[in-house]
């Protein structure tokens, strides 16, 4: 069913289901008059009602459509049009174009001459406009695609086009030219200005997300709405979908810390902070009513589920207090919240709301905005006369209070300002409110006494400005009857409307209308065509009425006269006189003010009501604090604990007594100072704007210094609140962790507040650096490197195997032990503000292993891109290349990053020979001399690319750290030390003579090589035939040791090794000396 978006001032109409469109027929009917309907289905009807300074209306629109349930779309549209009030209908489709596909049918609200169509975007995208009641049309081509209109209130001709792909748009011709304003626009969230509030009419509020992904509220006037155009009445970013602009009021909604803070702005001044009980904490929030200078809003607390407490504000929407809690809230057919509070029209201060109270839904009715509630007396009668036995507060009278969500019905309760006092709802009397067994409820006098007038569910709307009342049943089987009262339901009359039961779908009733005309449509049998019924009232309207026929109505609260602190005479026309009241009826209403009494104030902000009906304040409240914009010299208001009802309209009595008293600010020290960022995080990003918020509970903002120290250098200072009220800006210029401190001082006193701010800058790559082949239950040492270097503060997520569970570290390595031989999986990931990167590596863990350092040929150094997929595949060359007959899960080659190129080659044991281990290892004895020999001999070899061969080479043949995974063995931390400080002298010594020739290089070598018995090395190849210093250093960092630093050495192998290849790596620059 197609929806006519938020905005049309126009009839939507319901959509039907399961009933074909067939032809249509004509029948008479006792007081009706059949029309010829299209064929189609589901349909608008839009009576275009002029100003009461205009002729009477006559003209009605109807757009069906067919909709093809196989293709799932619409095929076919019609428009209808009538010039006698639904008497004839002439079909429009060759003035709107035969093969056109209408979707919408929008009538302005400030002129109901003009109409604009718009056709389905999946066909076409344009729109059709008429300034004739829709007698012609004229068709424009979009470039967009509309999802809804928003007309101006005052200006016919200014409207605004939201598109599906959220841009706005804006027309100042009635549609025929339009304007982008903005993109990334929330839907339903853009507003016209608001008359007598904002200085240009053509203002626009609206709603949008700037690139950066934050929301903003954002003005701009339609015609200027560029960058440089556009102001931001609210410094900061808001929630998605939390800005309203309603009345004298602007709402937003910003969360900080996950708790809500919501802000208002009365008649366009600066935005305050709302202030609910101090412990509501709200979950969600809704403005109900903005009527009457007073907001009614919706408040879910946070031990709230499927309630939500009423609560009502003062004059600028700030300060509010508790008026009913645990109100029902259902939601409605697009998800949302509906909550059970319904405000009686024509008189001001009346509400009903529907309560839970301990899982039993009643109905309670206040006239005073809430301050008192009650329960619905009873009707004392049934409609058959018998006395009704309902005893408060066990039982009562219970309405169902949900306004229609179709246009086409009335609702479970209806009133009107034309008909002041009068209500009409479904319910039921009992100890709670339910949804079976229901009838149909009436009020005369304002909610204090109820009859019955159905014991079924009707339909009723207000006919001739209240004066009549007509019923339609509500019902799933065909009627032909309908019901007049003009007693106000007191007694009523029975109509025929159709000679053929109809099954009736809707009712068009225009309320306000001298015709008293309705149009009934439904159909007569399921697979009948659809029927148009228009029913005339003219013939059972015998007069207009006169004088005579009106009375006085007093309206009162169970007897007490004043309400809302005045006396109010209503004038009504008398129960049983059958004359029309016509469009020149005024109701007159007479009202004096009452004398204030204590019924005609609440409790203030902070206070609550005691079983003594006196205001307290809350536990949580100190009446002593003073207003945070109170100076010294200057005046406030200090309150009573009272405030008079907003609207109330009560003089002299006790108003003295409970009202706030003028004092001179005595000037406090400020207290209560907190500092925060705008956004709550306590994470930002290195050069990005950091904005921080400073509040103070209590202190003379006016005279108040604030400093605030950034903690990288830099701070600022203010002479008053006033500058920091919107936040404060810094950019950081490095990472790290600061500590933000704000000062404030006057007078009296001083207090200061902490943040510490996490500066981070996003990390663009991490690598895990991991051995390739782990000893099972010993330690390895895991590194994640970081670029750039220096983000600021970072977490390390650790996951090694099949752990669900990370390890948590704040440093970049880690240790970890391994027990399960096999390839594990080691993932990484580091977290900087919100930037997340992983990066994973398998490690082969055995309990034993030999591996074998390999060198390859200076050619492959020139096409070495130093980049790991490079290395990962030509480690997988030269396993190719080494053809051995070995499994392949007992071969595993890394090549290392840097230059020269070189890599380990892992020997692994057979995955089945663990307990076998004696066995095992002379195998792998075998297996290590197979190799050795073809490296030896030059047999491994592969062609990188056509005519670049690379032959690999020996480099060191050794078991692997700790080959034996038995207790090692123990060496004093002295020798460990001194081999430690031993290498590193060498590494000194090396560097420092490295240019000196190649006999301090081979004097020095001759002085370490003593330690080491040396393998046997290939024979130098054809390209040099003397042993290179790339030799030498494989003498050095391999073979095995002969003296009593066995263990030692073979303990701290990888320490020695390290320093050790860092020596070779820095000799092996310059390729030049032999000997």
């Amino acid at each position: 069913c197609s929806s006519l978006g938020s905005l049309s001032a126009s009839w939507a109409a319901g959509c039907p289901q399961g009933h074909p469109p067939l032809g249509w027929g004509e029948a008479p009917g006792p007081r009706g008059q059949w029309g010829n309907f299209p064929p189609e289905k589901p349909f608008f009807l839009f009576p275009l009602s002029p100003p009461s300074s205009l002729p009477l209306p006559q003209v009605i629109l109807i757009l069906t459509k067919l909709y093809d349930f196989n293709l799932g779309s619409v095929t076919e549209s019609s428009l209808w049009r009538s010039t006698d009030y639904g008497t004839t209908y002439e079909k429009l489709n060759d003035k709107v174009g035969l093969k056109t596909v209408l979707s919408y049918l929008y009538v302005s609200p400030t002129n109901k001459r003009k109409i604009m169509l718009l056709s389905d975007p999946e066909i076409e995208s344009s729109i059709l406009i008429s300034s004739d009641e829709g007698a012609t049309y004229q068709k424009y081509r979009l470039n967009f695609y509309i999802q809804s209109l928003l007309f101006h209130p005052k200006q016919e001709e200014w409207i605004l086009a939201y598109s599906l792909d959220q841009k706005l748009y804006s027309s100042m011709d009635f549609g025929r030219k339009w304007q982008l304003m903005h993109e990334r626009v929330t839907p339903n969230r853009f507003y016209w200005s608001v008359a007598g509030l904002d200085k240009e009419p053509d203002l626009v509020h609206m709603e949008a997300r700037t690139a950066d992904g934050h929301t903003h509220y954002l003005t701009c006037r339609i015609q200027e709405c560029s960058e440089t155009k556009r102001t931001g009445p609210f410094s900061r970013s808001i929630d998605i979908s939390s800005l309203v602009v309603q009345d004298e009021y602007i709402f937003i909604q910003v969360t900080t810390g996950g708790r809500a803070n919501y802000y208002v702005s009365y008649r366009r001044e600066p935005f305050a902070q709302i202030k609910l009980p101090k412990y509501s904490l709200p979950k969600d929030m809704h403005i109900i009513s903005t009527v009457e200078n007073q907001v009614f809003a919706a408040v879910q607390e946070w031990n709230q589920n499927d309630t939500y407490n009423l609560y009502i504000s003062d004059t600028r929407g700030v300060y509010f207090t508790l008026a009913l809690e645990n109100v029902k809230s259902s939601r409605g057919l697009e998800g949302n919240i509906i909550i059970d509070l319904y405000e009686v029209a024509g008189i001001k201060g009346i509400f009903l709301a529907n309560k839970k109270i301990d899982d039993q839904i009643k109905t309670f009715i206040t006239y005073n905005k809430g301050r008192d509630w009650r329960l619905l007396q009873a009707p004392a009668t049934n409609l058959r006369g018998d006395p009704v036995v309902c005893q408060l507060p066990f039982c009562s009278l219970h309405l169902h209070l949900q306004l229609s969500e179709n246009p086409y019905t009335s609702g479970s309760i209806s009133s009107k300002e034309t008909a002041p006092g009068l209500l009409v709802a479904t319910g039921n009397i009992g100890s709670e409110l339910s949804y079976t067994d229901v009838g149909m409820f009436i009020s005369s006098d304002g909610g204090n006494s109820w009859r019955q007038i159905f014991e079924e569910e009707y339909n009723v709307w207000f006919l001739d400005w209240g004066g009549a009342l007509v019923a339609l049943k509500q019902t799933s089987v065909p009627i032909r009857h309908l019901w007049v009262s003009f007693d106000e339901g007191r007694s009523w009359s029975k109509y025929g409307f159709t000679s053929t039961p109809l099954f009736v779908d809707g009712s068009l009733v225009d309320s306000g209308i001298e015709t008293q005309i309705m149009t009934v449509f439904g159909h007569f049998s399921l697979r009948s065509e659809w029927q148009l019924v228009k029913v005339d009232y003219k013939s059972i309207f015998s007069r207009r009425c006169n004088k005579d026929d009106y009375q006085t109505w007093h309206l009162h609260n169970q007897g007490e006269p004043c309400v809302m602190g005045e006396r109010k005479i209503y004038k009504k026309r008398k129960p049983g006189a059958q004359c029309s009241l016509g469009r020149d009826y005024s109701r007159t209403v007479v009202s004096e003010p009452c004398v204030c009494g204590q019924g005609d104030f609440e409790c203030d902000y902070g206070y609550e009501r005691h079983s003594n009906n006196q205001c307290v304040p809350a536990f949580w409240f100190s009446p002593s604090s003073l207003s945070k914009d109170c100076s010294i010299g200057q005046s406030y208001l200090n309150s009573t604990g009272y405030r008079r009802i907003v609207s109330n309209n009560c003089t002299d009595g006790l108003r003295e007594k409970y009202m706030a008293k003028v004092e001179k600010c005595p000037g406090k020290a400020p207290r209560g100072l907190h500092i925060l960022t705008a956004d709550g995080k306590l994470v930002t990003e290195q050069g990005q704007n950091a904005t921080f918020i400073i509040l103070m509970e209590e202190g003379d903002l006016q005279r108040t210094n604030i400093q605030l120290d950034f903690g990288d250098g830099i701070a600022v200072s203010y002479a008053n609140f006033s500058p920091v009220e919107d936040g404060i800006r810094h950019v950081y210029k490095s990472a790290g962790i600061f500590q933000v401190t704000a000062y404030a001082e006057n007078s009296l006193g001083s207090d200061t507040a902490v943040l510490f701010l996490h500066v981070v800058c996003p990390v663009e790559h991490v690598h895990l650096n991991v051995p390739f082949v782990a000893i099972r239950n010993k330690d390895v040492n895991i590194t994640a490197v970081v670029w750039p270097s220096k983000a600021g503060t970072l977490t390390y997520f650790w996951w090694f195997g099949n752990n669900t569970k990370p390890l948590i570290t704040l440093e970049s390595s880690i240790s970890y032990v391994f027990a399960v031989e096999g390839m594990n999986t080691v993932t990484v990931q580091v977290a900087a503000g919100n930037t997340l990167i992983q990066d994973t590596k398998e490690i082969a863990v055995h309990e034993y292993f030999q591996s074998q350092l390999l060198s390859f040929s200076p050619n492959l150094d020139y096409h070495n891109p130093d980049i790991p997929e490079w290395r990962q595949d030509i480690g997988k060359v030269i396993r190719r290349a080494l053809v051995t007959g070995i499994p392949d899960e007992q071969i595993l080659v890394a090549v290392f990053p840097g230059l020269p190129t070189s890599a380990e080659l892992f020997i692994l044991p057979h995955k089945n020979t663990t307990e076998m281990r004696k066995s095992s290892e002379a195998d792998l004895e075998q297996v290590v001399e197979i190799l050795f020999n073809a490296l030896n001999q030059n047999l491994v070899q592969f062609e990188l690319k056509p005519g670049v061969e690379v032959i690999v080479y020996v480099t060191q043949l050794t078991l692997a750290p700790l080959v034996d995974s038995s207790t090692g063995h123990s060496s004093s931390a002295m020798l460990m030390l001194l081999s430690v400080v031993f290498v590193g002298l060498a590494v000194f010594l090396i560097y420092k003579f490295k240019s000196k020739g190649c006999d301090s290089h081979l004097g020095l070598f001759m002085t370490l090589s003593f330690l080491w018995k040396a393998p046997k090395f290939p024979e130098p190849s054809e390209e040099s035939t003397k042993p290179s210093l790339h030799h030498w250093c494989a003498i050095i960092t391999s073979g095995y040791v002969n003296n009593s630093l066995m263990s030692l050495l073979v303990a701290n192998r990888a320490v020695i090794t390290a320093f050790l290849h860092a020596l070779c790596l820095l000799q092996m620059q310059s390729r030049m000396c032999y000997f």
